[in-house]
């Protein structure tokens, strides 16, 4: 019992390692969302935070409402992008650790 408590410490550890591991690496990514056939991009850091935003010079004369539309679902994009990226990371640093179904380990 003993033995198998000091292994659970060590694998804890170990996986807690590989988390700080990954969430630097995360924050070192960007990744790019666009809508509109590409006509609206955003660049987000891994941190979910915009790095920029492009708009094509032919939007800028269109209906401001779907403008607006765009911008959104270009972030939307992005946010979903880094939302799987974290997940398979994720799944890099647990792996070989039985999780209980539903536990998040902050990212």
């Amino acid at each position: 019992m003993k033995n198998a408590l000091g292994n659970i410490m060590q694998q804890a550890q170990k996986m807690q390692e590989n988390l700080k591991k990954a969430q630097d690496e995360l924050a070192l990514i960007q990744v790019q969302g666009e809508s509109g056939g590409g006509l609206v991009t955003i660049i987000m850091s891994g941190k979910r935070e915009a790095r920029k935003v492009t708009i094509d010079n032919s939007l800028l004369n269109e209906d401001k409402d779907m403008l607006e539309d765009l911008v959104a679902a270009a972030i939307n994009d992005a946010v979903n992008k880094v939302a799987k990226m974290k997940k398979d990371k994720m799944s890099d640093v647990t792996a070989g650790i039985p999780l209980p179904p539903g536990f998040n380990l902050p990212f």
